[in-house]
């Protein structure tokens, strides 16, 4: 460039073409500079009243997600409440692994407990890690069975690019996620539970004596930020959801792997200010489905199941290939994808998810203050013998789980479909057999479990058929009734 530069200069004999010809050059080197901050970080927005993309940079690139992991975390939390499982005083109990969670934390001793309402506003402030394990384990019974269920509550909201191992997001090379993804959770918090959509704008509480400020610094400096959360490990870099409201227009963005919080921030500001004028003015109507608003049935269909896993051949094929196969080669794909995961997240191994920490010698985002707003919350005295207890599935049964019979049975099977839940996949074998009671006489209903992204699925098969003409006979008379189904030799 600057040789390119230096010839054409020396054949210009004007101080003016001189001038604008050194213009065009910087304009291209300023365009090569965004060029490649974008192949080094993440990006997106979307106008959150019509769902229309304003701006993109690798946003379905993996990504470790940090403590935007929270964000589901309070999802989760917000249905629960919702649902009347928990309400906000609630006592939320913390184990031995929640308390000896890394930083940042709100530092409650083993026992010891808060509020579920002192329990979220830690989350959403302090990004604390042992209140995101305790509500996991509250919620969840344990953090791996909630961790599943954020991970089927995901793809619920057609969030494909994401996987969830723990509730905090402390670093683990199985857990990732997509800018893209981030952004759908982030309009799904607030379109799904406007009643707690609030807590995102708190800045700091007192909890007993101290006061705790947030981490999320453009919350009262940039017009109309309303949310929501901050990410930081070494793995993931400096990453940002926000949400910004501003008279009939609403935007979400997202900004991954920054390489500080300054910068991060000042990208977000830019985006914010570039693309909030281009939002509508229009629209408003929810852009991510309730995951509990569809019929059951159809939801696992089309939403829950594999889409590898059950399909519909269009004619009788030559030969049946057997299921565990394709679940054979899902898994080694998955795990050559944690294998190259690794390499950048060893490094993160044992990081504290500590933004505040990280961010200590850096230059503040250079935008006006406003006074904080403080929220004040009771010292947190909770009697624990009032333990609310988890609401949720318990976690995995054995691999495989008979209904009728004490063992699977041999020979060929046919499968009507795979869910997340041991249950629903149980209520899929029920409803199969009442719909085609004859095509099942002699079958036997069952499940059996596998994992798939770091899911874990239950296929619901009916088994007993002596030959694969059997298997597929049924298979065709269930397809008569609607029902997907494909036939598998034990």
């Amino acid at each position: 460039m600057r040789q390119a530069l230096s010839g054409i200069v020396s054949k210009s004999a004007s101080p003016l073409k001189t001038m604008m010809i050194i213009a065009m050059a910087m304009t291209f080197v300023v365009a090569d500079a965004a060029s490649s901050l974008a192949a080094r970080s993440a990006a997106i927005v979307i106008d959150a009243k019509t769902g229309k993309v304003l701006y993109s940079a690798d946003a379905d690139g993996r990504r470790y997600p940090a403590s935007l992991t929270k964000m589901m975390t309070l999802y989760l939390t917000f249905e629960a409440l919702a649902k009347g499982k928990i309400n906000r005083n609630s006592p939320v109990v913390f184990s031995q692994k929640a308390s000896g969670e890394a930083p940042t934390k709100l530092g409650v001793k083993p026992g010891g407990a808060v509020t579920v309402d002192t329990a979220i506003l830690s989350i959403v402030t302090k990004s604390a890690n042992d209140s995101a394990t305790a509500l996991g384990e509250m919620i969840g019974g344990n953090e791996t069975n909630f961790a599943r269920m954020m991970t089927a509550k995901a793809r619920q909201l057609g969030m494909n690019g994401t996987v969830f191992r723990n509730a905090n997001g402390l670093p683990d090379p199985g857990q990732f996620t997509t800018a893209r993804d981030m952004a759908t959770l982030g309009i799904a918090l607030r379109e799904h539970f406007p009643q707690y959509y609030g807590y995102f704008a708190q800045r700091s509480f007192l909890y007993g004596r101290q006061r705790i400020n947030g981490h999320n610094r453009l919350l009262g400096r940039i017009k109309g930020v309303d949310g929501i959360k901050t990410g930081y490990t070494r793995a993931s870099g400096f990453n940002l959801v926000s949400s910004v409201s501003d008279g009939n227009r609403r935007l979400v963005a997202v900004v991954m792997g920054g390489t500080s919080g300054g910068s991060r921030d000042n990208q977000m500001a830019t985006l914010i200010k570039t693309y909030l004028p281009r939002a509508s003015t229009r629209g408003g109507g929810d852009l991510v489905a309730k995951a509990d608003s569809v019929n059951p049935i159809k939801a696992l269909a089309k939403v829950l199941l594999p889409k590898h896993d059950a399909p519909t051949p269009d004619e009788k094929p030559m030969a049946v290939a057997d299921a565990e196969t394709a679940d054979a080669a899902v898994a080694d794909a998955a795990a050559s994808d944690a294998a190259a995961a690794t390499d950048d997240a060893a490094v993160a191994q044992g990081d504290s998810e500590d933004e505040e920490t990280a961010q200590a010698e850096e230059p503040k985002l250079v935008v006006p203050a406003k006074k904080v707003k403080t929220v004040i919350v009771a010292a947190p005295k909770v009697a624990t013998a009032q333990v609310v207890t988890a609401y949720a599935e318990p976690a995995p049964a054995p691999v495989v789980d008979p209904v009728k019979t004490a063992s699977v049975p041999s020979g060929w099977a046919i499968q009507v479909a795979s869910s997340p839940r041991q249950s629903e996949a149980q209520a899929l074998l029920d409803k199969t057999s009442k719909l085609a009671p004859k095509a099942l006489a002699d079958a036997s209903g069952f499940t059996v479990a596998f994992d798939k992204d770091g899911v874990t699925y239950y296929r619901a098969r009916f088994g007993g058929f002596d030959s694969k003409a059997a298997a597929w006979k049924a298979c065709t008379a269930l397809k008569k009734k609607n029902i997907e189904c494909y036939a598998v030799q034990q």
